[in-house]
């Protein structure tokens, strides 16, 4: 089951993770997910504990830049970029997959790993759009980076150039 599925439809993993003590924000909840992700995911949901939003729409997770460090610092994470070749070409988030918006096809992510993808693009409207693809398929609701890259370097993150 998705752990954003978990974090989202149960309030006892809410109780448990407010009342955390916490170790300097390194700390993390029973499902695996750093401490305070669980609030957030739980705050972006507009129906928690159903993947389906108010319209029956697949409902996505909007990660902020300080959520998606958390997430990656938890090592639960597959992120995936899905910009074109050509803005890829000018910078990623370390440890970043590229599957491009036209070729994202959920069906074919491994199974195992489908329940950790993040989804990021420019601005965040790409990776939207992945999203609601990827909680179609899954029935649960998935998580993007909701400013995007812009974002991420205007908050003066960390980008590499992809592996040629």
């Amino acid at each position: 089951m998705n752990r954003a599925i978990l974090v989202l439809s149960s309030s006892l993993a809410l109780a448990i993770a407010a009342c955390a003590p916490s170790d300097g924000g390194k700390d993390q909840s029973a499902s695996g997910l750093p401490s305070g992700f669980e609030l957030t995911a739980a705050q972006e949901s507009s129906a928690p504990g159903n993947a389906r939003d108010m319209q029956g729409e697949m409902a996505v997770v909007d990660l902020t830049n300080e959520e998606l460090e958390l997430f990656m610092e938890s090592g639960h994470l597959r992120l995936i970029d899905v910009r074109t070749s050509e803005e890829v070409a000018e910078g990623m988030i370390p440890g970043a997959q590229h599957i491009p918006l036209d070729e994202f096809d959920p069906a074919n992510l491994d199974p195992r790993t489908v329940q950790d993808v993040v989804l990021y693009c420019r601005s965040g409207r790409r990776s939207a759009i992945a999203a609601e693809r990827l909680a179609a398929f899954t029935g649960e609701p998935a998580i993007h980076l909701a400013d995007g890259i812009i974002g991420w370097k205007e908050a003066g993150l960390e980008t590499v150039l992809p592996a040629e």
